[in-house]
């Protein structure tokens, strides 16, 4: 007898698609293409959308031996992006310590980049046969050594040489953390935990830099790091716990590096964020004096105002993850354009907080959509066996454009004004936006024609 109840109808849809994806002696069930949740919803009634939730997270959703590892990876994420970016938050406090000017403290963040960028891959290459677990714990042991170590600093270049054995740490995990979140999850929820780890950064931007940056302005720059050296040991004892192990493959060698520059939409995807990040840490390397001295505003609005950067960088991670695959190459060319649209109109909107704050808003939403969706193709594009290697390149043209983006902010703070971080980062997000959208873009469509990937569809 059909059912008649519209929560019964909601449920019957449910486990039929269900039903339809999984194998059935090697082959699907029916004669219809396979077909997954992500890929066909079902569309239930708006007073059933309650049940239909409870009846989605208890059927399909991840295992609590999925989620823990995934929760623990993406604490190390929170505490790794707070270490990257909380000095940015507290650059005025390190410059008037040391005596030295601010675009003298900007180079912690740019020399750290530079690290960063010249590290990644050397270092994955020696590890490439070394079992996951045992790296991921070897580089937050490392991570929280060195934070104490930049806490207890009494000169700039005990500062600096701190910053650097954090990069150290930071090549490796940037380099494994998006793969092992792929790993840790059944296949069908890789693009969840890409969106939770992503998460990780933007609850870093909430939390970690405005509160590093009023415990900076409490008890001073060094007992900031102090916190996340402990904060990084507790994540430590969590991993250890909780984390499973991942065998490395270990056959990528230096060899075959050639062949990731060859493939197109992999050096299409690292021209593209080259371009970016320059042009975006152009501007965010400097917001914190943009703010004090162009736009006015008091230090508890600044804390605003990054706070603010961070909650859209959620909405950007939710975003991703719920609309993506529906229109994959226009979420790319509309995050990335309206990311440099948004750093243009930051010293037109500066008078008016109101309009700053929603202008960063959508900045930091835009950003983090962005960033998400062009790793998630990087790793589509990757081979199995060199996903690790592609985000160490990845995670090293990053910090090339940190670094970039660093010097590049400097020299307009101390050469024009600040007033024109923004305006200047546009030009560079303009290149990006162009090129991602009329050469990446196409590279995709070629490869994925060129395979014969045809996009799933409900029928």
């Amino acid at each position: 007898m059909r059912p008649s109840h519209p929560r019964r109808r909601a449920a019957l849809r449910l486990f039929t698609v269900i039903r339809d994806s999984e194998p059935h002696n090697g082959r699907s069930r029916g004669t219809a293409p396979r077909r997954t949740w992500e890929a066909c919803p079902v569309h239930v009634p708006s007073n059933t959308a309650k049940y239909h939730l409870q009846v989605t997270r208890s059927v399909i959703g991840m295992k609590r031996r999925q989620w823990l590892p995934l929760i623990g990876l993406t604490l190390s994420v929170f505490v790794f992006n707070m270490s990257e970016f909380m000095p940015i938050g507290l650059l005025t406090g390190i410059a008037g310590d040391f005596g030295i000017a601010e675009s003298g403290a900007g180079m912690i963040v740019s020399v750290y980049a530079w690290a960063v960028a010249v590290l990644s891959l050397p270092l994955m290459l020696l590890l490439r046969k070394t079992e996951y677990k045992r790296m991921l714990l070897a580089c937050v042991a490392l991570f929280a050594f060195f934070q104490l170590l930049s806490g207890v600093s009494n000169s700039y270049w005990m500062l600096m040489a701190s910053r650097l054995g954090v990069a150290v740490a930071h090549s490796i995990f940037w380099s494994i953390a998006a793969p092992m979140a792929a790993r840790v999850v059944e296949p069908g929820y890789a693009k969840v935990a890409l969106g939770t780890i992503a998460a990780g950064t933007s609850v870093a931007m909430i939390v970690g830099l405005p509160l590093g940056r009023m415990v900076g302005i409490a008890f001073g720059w060094r007992t900031a790091f102090v916190v996340i050296a402990a904060i990084s040991v507790l994540v430590l004892l969590l991993l250890a716990a909780v984390f499973p192990r991942l065998e490395n493959p270990g056959t990528f060698t230096a060899r075959r590096l050639p062949g990731l520059f060859r493939n197109r939409v992999i050096a299409g995807i690292y021209i593209t964020i080259a371009a970016y990040v320059t042009g975006y840490f152009t501007m965010y390397s400097y917001i914190e004096p943009f703010l004090l001295q162009t736009a006015d505003a008091s230090e508890s609005t600044v804390t605003v105002v990054l706070t603010v950067l961070g909650l859209a960088g959620i909405a950007g991670s939710t975003l991703f993850s719920r609309t993506y695959d529906r229109a994959r190459f226009a979420f790319m060319a509309m995050s990335i354009s309206t990311s440099g649209l948004c750093m243009l109109a930051l010293l037109h909107v500066s008078p008016w907080i109101a309009l700053l704050l929603a202008v960063c808003a959508a900045m930091g939403m835009c950003h983090t959509a962005f960033t998400v969706a062009v790793q998630n193709e990087l790793l589509r594009a990757s081979p199995q066996d060199a996903t690790a290697v592609a985000m160490s390149m990845f995670s090293g043209i990053f910090n090339v454009g940190i670094a970039m983006g660093s010097i590049v902010g400097g020299a307009v703070a101390d050469s024009v004004s600040v007033d024109y971080v923004g305006t200047v980062g546009f030009a560079f997000v303009a290149c990006a936006a162009v090129f991602a959208s009329v050469c990446l873009i196409a590279r995709i469509r070629e490869s994925e024609q060129g395979a014969e990937i045809t996009p799933t569809r409900c029928p």
